[in-house]
C-alpha cells in the first residue's frame, strides 16, 4: 500500500547492524532469566526482581503526587514496567535493537512477577514490604475482579512469556536483516 511505505522507511530508518555476539549475548540472558524463573518455586528472580520491587514501591509515592487513591495504589506496578519501558524506547530511539530487545524482555519478565502478585490477591500469602494493603486484593476488590485474580494471573504470565519471545524474535530478526545486508 502506498500510503504505508512512507511508515513501513520510518520504521526501518537508521537501525545498527546487529552483530552475532548481541544476539548470543541477549539470548544467554534471556535463556538464564527464564530458567531461572522456572526454576524458583514461586517464579522470583533474586537480583532482577529485587530492582523489579524497589522501581514498585517507588511508584507508589510518585503517582500518589497524582492525588488519585487507585492511581496511587497502581503506582507500584505502573512503575516497574515504565522503568524498562523508558529504557526501551531510549533504545529504540537510538536503533540499537539488542538494547531495545532486552529492555523489552525485562518489561515482560515483570508480568510474571505482577502476575504472581495479581494472583495472589484472594490468598495474600505473599510477604509484603512494609506492611500494608495488597494492592491487587484492593484493585480487584474495587473493580469486582477479586474472583478472577488467578485467571488475570494466568494471562498476565502467558503475555509475559510471548512479550519475552516476540523481543527475542524480533532481535533474531534484525541480526537476520543485518547479515543479508552485510
Amino acid at each position: 500500500m502506498p500510503l504505508l511505505e512512507p511508515l513501513a522507511e520510518a520504521w526501518e530508518a537508521g537501525w545498527q547492524p546487529v552483530g552475532t555476539a548481541a544476539l548470543v549475548g541477549v539470548s544467554v540472558a534471556l535463556v538464564l532469566l527464564g530458567g531461572a524463573a522456572l526454576a524458583s518455586e514461586s517464579g522470583w528472580i533474586p537480583l532482577l526482581d529485587g530492582v523489579n520491587l524497589v522501581f514498585h514501591e517507588a511508584g507508589h509515592p510518585l503517582f500518589g503526587l497524582l492525588g488519585w487513591e487507585p492511581l496511587t495504589i497502581l503506582g507500584g506496578t505502573l512503575m516497574q514496567l515504565l522503568v524498562p519501558m523508558l529504557a526501551a524506547g531510549s533504545f529504540w530511539l537510538r536503533r540499537e535493537a539488542p538494547g531495545t530487545a532486552f529492555a523489552g524482555i525485562w518489561c515482560f519478565e515483570n508480568l510474571l512477577n505482577i502476575a504472581r502478585y495479581v494472583g495472589d490477591a484472594r490468598s495474600q500469602v505473599l510477604p509484603l514490604v512494609g506492611g500494608g494493603e495488597h494492592d491487587w486484593a484492593n484493585l480487584l476488590g474495587r473493580w469486582g475482579l477479586l474472583a478472577q485474580d488467578t485467571s488475570l494471573a494466568q494471562g498476565l504470565r502467558v503475555l509475559g512469556w510471548l512479550g519475552m519471545a516476540a523481543c527475542w524474535a524480533w532481535l533474531a530478526w534484525r541480526w537476520r536483516r543485518s547479515s543479508s545486508q552485510a
